[in-house]
């Protein structure tokens, strides 16, 4: 299993830097993120708007942190994060740009520190007709976090006109690398498609790799997905629309918690309890 928490400091880390990824974890060794960008690429996420609410259900029950971009701060209490970390996500599309998949830089990580973020956190489409530019934008990205000593979380999905098979075991291993040797601390990524695959993957993954929920399924699937990965080695989830999307918001993420930080697992790898 792929951990940070507890582990001893990394070669070449900063102090600061490693005590914000030790910071990341609040319950267990693994680490449950909630991406909550959705509103910038696909429209609004949550009805009324009511962000704050959203949080308030999701954010008491084993979320390690949540990913928002900068604005959504002004409409959110501090105090939802109390037990939570912070993750600015810097870069974004819409679904109705000619190419969606053309990631742009919307913030910085200056900007993120003076929110008070514990990381920040960039998408690269491997294999678009733009990762070119976005490359460039992640290793920028990189250096900034180093002068800053801010944790990068990379969401690196293969996906465009070269990634016919975006689960492809080693096209999702590419990705991994290619965020690792340019900067990041973690990486965000697709499931591979099986234990054994997810396995491979994370053998050679040099950095902690989340698996991302993917399209929004029943709770039942997202519940499955989560715990494959989780046998197959990785070292944390970060689901948003099957939470989001769900019948019971909070139930959800509580299931998911529970998986994540061992609570329901039969051989006992998780080591978090919370309150």
């Amino acid at each position: 299993m792929q951990t940070l928490n507890g582990s001893a400091p990394r070669i070449g880390a900063s102090f600061a830097r490693e005590l914000r990824l030790q910071r990341l974890h609040h319950h267990s060794d693994r680490l449950f993120v909630v991406p909550l960008d959705h509103a910038v690429s696909d429209g609004p996420i949550v009805p009324g708007g009511d962000l704050d609410g959203l949080l308030a259900r999701i954010t008491e029950h084993g979320v390690d942190a949540v990913v928002l971009h900068k604005g959504c701060l002004r409409r959110v209490s501090p105090q939802r994060l109390r037990h939570t970390s912070l993750i600015v996500h810097l870069s974004a599309s819409t679904v109705r740009a000619p190419d969606p998949d053309a990631k742009v830089l919307v913030a910085t990580v200056a900007e993120a520190v003076r929110l008070g973020a514990d990381g920040v956190s960039v998408h690269v489409n491997l294999g678009s007709r733009e990762e070119q530019r976005q490359l460039a934008d992640l290793a920028a990205v990189a250096e900034a976090c180093d002068r800053w000593n801010v944790p990068l979380l990379a969401m690196m999905y293969p996906r465009g006109p070269h990634t016919p098979d975006p689960r492809d075991p080693q096209l999702v291993a590419h990705a991994i690398a290619v965020a690792a040797d340019l900067g990041a601390d973690l990486v965000k990524t697709v499931y591979p498609g099986s234990i054994a695959a997810m396995a491979a993957v994370v053998r050679s993954a040099p950095v902690p790799v989340l698996v991302a929920g993917g399209a929004p399924g029943a709770g039942d699937e997202v519940l499955a997905q989560t715990r494959d990965a989780l046998d197959g080695g990785a070292a944390g989830v970060a689901i948003g629309r099957g939470i989001i999307r769900a019948d019971d918001v909070a139930a959800t993420t509580r299931k998911i918690a529970d998986l994540v930080h061992g609570r329901n697992e039969p051989h006992g790898s998780g080591t978090g309890v919370w309150s």
